[in-house]
């Protein structure tokens, strides 16, 4: 029996992924944590188990682990690229030395981990169509380098020490339930909810700026996927590519104004966001992850704008 604890729980990913856990495994099962108490989250904090737990505190880790004896760690609590550009020195200290901390404990306890890298770890200088699963990577954000790291040293932990290491290169994820926390990809979220409450949107990202893009059920499927995934079958094991659309600010009005007519998009462009938009790939080929865990996502822009659109009505009550 799986028993998850869950980092930065209370995150964009990490608010719905542990609700999708204590569903999957048991809410018993399932161990929330987060460095600080946010408030909107009560429904996720009164649901199972809560830990107060700032990952870069390893001997407070380790007694979670052992606490609760934990065989799994699903380690989400990061500082993201935009956020990370404003504090660089922060984001090293919490990804890296968290990072350290959870791949320590995992060897001293003998559990498993799975934790997310990003898009951010390619660079100018990465193919920009159909990105390789391996190629160059050299990210020019404090939150790339880290994640670049991070990768490395998940590797380096399974061939070191055989800790079960398993990750994923996440595109931007689009969810009606949690507003992002400070990415780059940041707009394709608050597009639709400016859509539905005043008909136009002004976008920080530039018209002709591609992107990868996934909707968060499909991010979720894909760490239960990989997580249960047959361990001789992975080649890779840590950041594989995974992808489920690719678009331009553009693109994702067009797909809004089939529901919203009237829609008018325009652009007050983040120079720091945008510098950092153009420095990641235009698409990503995920055959790796296809062939090696059987990654397959179920939705695309059009299918993703019509539930995105379609639950949003029902939460903001319009």
């Amino acid at each position: 029996m799986k028993k998850i604890l869950v980092t930065g729980a209370l995150g964009q990913i990490g608010s719905e992924l542990t609700m999708r856990l204590r569903k999957e495994y048991g809410a018993d099962n399932v161990i929330a944590s987060s460095r600080r108490i946010k408030e909107g989250h009560e429904e996720l904090i009164e649901s199972g188990v809560f830990e107060v737990l700032d990952v870069v505190d390893g001997k407070q880790l380790s007694d979670v682990v052992r606490k609760h004896k934990i065989n799994t760690i699903v380690h989400l609590a990061a500082v993201l690229s935009a956020v990370g550009e404003q504090n660089p020195a922060m984001a090293w200290d919490v990804n890296m030395n968290g990072l350290y901390n959870v791949l320590e404990v995992a060897r001293e306890e003998n559990c498993s981990v799975f934790t997310p890298s990003s898009i951010a770890a390619f660079g100018d200088s990465t193919p920009k169509d159909n990105t390789p699963q391996d190629t160059i990577q050299r990210p020019t954000t404090m939150y790339g380098v880290t994640k670049v790291a991070g990768e490395l040293l998940c590797d380096y932990y399974y061939h070191k020490y055989g800790v079960d290491t398993r990750g994923v290169r996440y595109p931007g994820i689009i969810s009606y339930e949690t507003l992002p926390g400070g990415g780059t990809t940041d707009y394709a979220v608050h597009i639709y909810y400016d859509a539905l409450k005043y008909k136009k949107y002004t976008s920080f990202i530039a018209k002709g700026t591609k992107m990868d893009m996934m909707y968060m059920p499909d991010a979720l499927d894909a760490v239960i996927q990989l997580m249960e995934a047959d361990p001789s079958k992975l080649i890779h094991r840590n950041a594989f590519n995974i992808t489920a659309m690719s678009f331009e600010p553009e693109e994702i009005a067009a797909a809004i104004r089939k529901y919203i007519p009237e829609f008018e998009l325009d652009y007050d462009v983040d120079p720091v966001r945008q510098a950092i938009a153009e420095s990641w790939p235009n698409s990503l080929d995920d055959s790796a992850a296809r062939e090696e865990w059987g990654w397959n996502p179920k939705y695309d822009l059009d299918s993703m704008t019509n539930d995105m659109l379609e639950k949003l009505k029902v939460k903001l009550g319009l």
